[in-house]
Order: structure tokens, then C-alpha cells, then sequence
């Protein structure tokens, strides 16, 4: 008669170690004291296209960091990968939040992401049309009021002062950029450069740790881009965060990019310094025009 014992313990020990192996794939690394963000083998498919093929890097905190590449590399993919707006195929994403803790964004809902310190602007403008400039603002903070469902009901004097604060920051913000004109208007026929400023002011709203700018400058032209680089480097000292920026305007990349990383069909092709960056022979060949 088998034992019964040993045909359960047998049982359980290969589910046992495939829920080991399975823990210690999902076990969040501590990141270095200066790191901010890591990406670790980040690989995204779409059917049989690979997107972003087994890419590493890591960026550090308080730091201004381009991703550059041609058309089609998978720039917009990694930033929605960060986001998770996609959701990887393989690899990691790790994450140092306003509370020094390492999340694995994977594990987060796309919602959920911004409430651990990371803010984005799009490529294309992203308003809400039918609201005012200011706001628009205050709608990126709903998240974060601390008010009930119960005070909100009562408009008890908790959501006024609330309220209040949340107004004075919102117009602190738009004041700080040069759009304080523009609070009461709908953000309809305003200016391009005005509506990206806007974007770039509603990241501000929710104190990121971590801002990431697609294609700040497109569509700006030669003065508003470098108005655009000395608002950046401003928001990134006096609002103490760091700054992640996919670019193609490779003069305003590498004018206020401390570190820059090349990828090219969704892997790697250098990552360094600007000056690293424009001598390294395969991003001239693949972005930047090798002879």
C-alpha cells in the first residue's frame, strides 16, 4: 500500500519550489543610495515586433537624463513601459518613491503609479478642453486630498481649507512659469508653447520625485526651446526632483542632459555622458549620422 505521507510530501515540494523561484523573481532589489529609477532586462512585445529588446539602465536621482534614438526606436514604448501604460513582457522596473521605498512598477496599476512620485507630459497635448488653465491643474491633485467621502458631502470647513491650499499651489505653479494670464481662460486657441508649459505645470501639481517628459520641445521653436531648457533645469534645482526626457532636438539633449542613453530597435547603443554620446561611433551611425 503507498504511503500516503510521502506521495503528499512529494506532491508539494515541486509546488513549494515553484513558488520560491516565483517569490524571489518578484523580490524588489534595494536600488543604490542615488538611483531613482532602474530598469532591469526590459523587454516589450507587441505580437512578433519587439519593441524594446533586454534594455538596462538606471537613473539617478536629481539628475536631468535624455533617451534619444531615431524613429521607431521604442523611446515612447520604455516611457509607457515606466508607467505602465504598457505592461512589460519581461524584465523590471524599480522605482525609489517619496517615502525611500523601492517599488517594483510592475506590480502597479497604471492609477497608482503617479501616487509613489512620477509625473509625465505626452507628445501630444493632453488637456481636459472644457475646463480652465488653473483647473486643469487642480484636477491632477484630486488624488490627493485627504478630505472624505463624508466632509466632501458636507462641505464641511476641512474641504474649504483644503481646497484653498490646493488652489494657492495650483496658481503658486502657473505664477512660477510665466501663466499666470492664462488661469481662467479654456486652454482652446492658446498658443502651442503655452498648452506644453501648461502640461509641464500640471506635473508640478502632485510633488514628483520623478518627471518624464516626451518630446518637450516638439512643435517649439528655436527661442521657446531655449526658454524650454532653462525651465527645465529650474524644475529640476528648485523643486528638487529628477528629470527623465526623450528628445529629438539633440542641442537641447545634450546642452542640459547630465547622462544620455542611445537605443536603436529597442536595445542599447551607448549610455554616458553628452560628450561620450556624440563620439560613440554607433550612435553616430544609427541617430546622430556616421559617416
Amino acid at each position: 500500500m503507498p504511503n500516503k505521507k510521502a506521495s503528499t510530501h512529494s506532491f508539494s515540494c515541486p509546488i513549494k519550489k515553484s513558488l520560491k523561484k516565483l517569490w524571489r523573481k518578484h523580490e524588489v532589489p534595494s536600488l543604490q543610495s542615488d538611483v531613482i529609477l532602474n530598469l532591469d532586462h526590459l523587454t516589450m512585445r507587441f505580437g512578433g515586433l519587439v519593441a524594446v529588446k533586454d534594455l538596462s539602465f538606471s537613473v539617478k536621482r536629481g539628475e536631468i537624463f535624455g533617451l534619444i534614438g531615431p524613429n521607431g526606436a521604442g523611446k515612447t514604448t520604455v516611457f509607457n513601459c515606466i508607467t505602465q501604460f504598457y505592461k512589460p513582457t519581461s524584465g523590471n522596473v524599480y522605482f525609489r518613491g517619496r517615502d525611500e521605498k523601492t517599488y517594483r512598477l510592475n506590480d502597479l496599476k497604471v492609477h497608482n503609479v503617479t501616487m509613489h512620485g512620477i509625473a509625465r507630459t505626452f507628445q501630444n497635448v493632453e488637456l481636459v478642453w472644457e475646463l480652465t488653465v488653473l483647473d486643469n491643474l487642480l484636477v491632477a491633485r484630486t488624488r490627493r486630498f485627504k478630505s472624505g467621502l463624508l466632509v466632501q458631502f458636507l462641505r464641511l470647513p476641512m474641504l474649504k481649507k483644503e481646497e484653498t491650499k490646493m488652489r494657492e499651489k495650483a496658481e503658486y505653479i502657473l505664477n512660477y512659469l510665466g501663466l499666470g494670464m492664462y488661469k481662467g481662460l479654456s486652454p482652446y486657441g492658446l498658443p502651442y508653447g503655452i498648452l506644453k508649459k501648461i502640461e509641464l505645470a500640471r506635473t508640478l501639481m502632485n510633488d514628483p520625485e520623478l518627471i518624464i517628459l516626451d518630446e518637450p520641445a516638439a512643435g517649439l521653436n528655436d527661442t521657446e526651446t531655449v526658454e524650454l531648457a532653462h525651465t527645465i533645469k529650474r524644475i529640476r534645482d528648485d523643486f528638487h526632483t529628477t528629470v527623465f526626457l526623450v528628445e529629438h532636438d539633440m542641442g537641447l539633449v545634450m546642452s542640459i542632459c547630465e547622462t544620455v542613453c542611445a537605443i536603436s530597435f529597442g536595445k542599447l547603443l551607448g549610455l554616458g555622458t553628452p560628450s561620450e554620446i556624440q563620439h560613440n561611433a554607433q550612435v553616430k551611425e544609427a541617430y546622430l549620422g556616421g559617416d
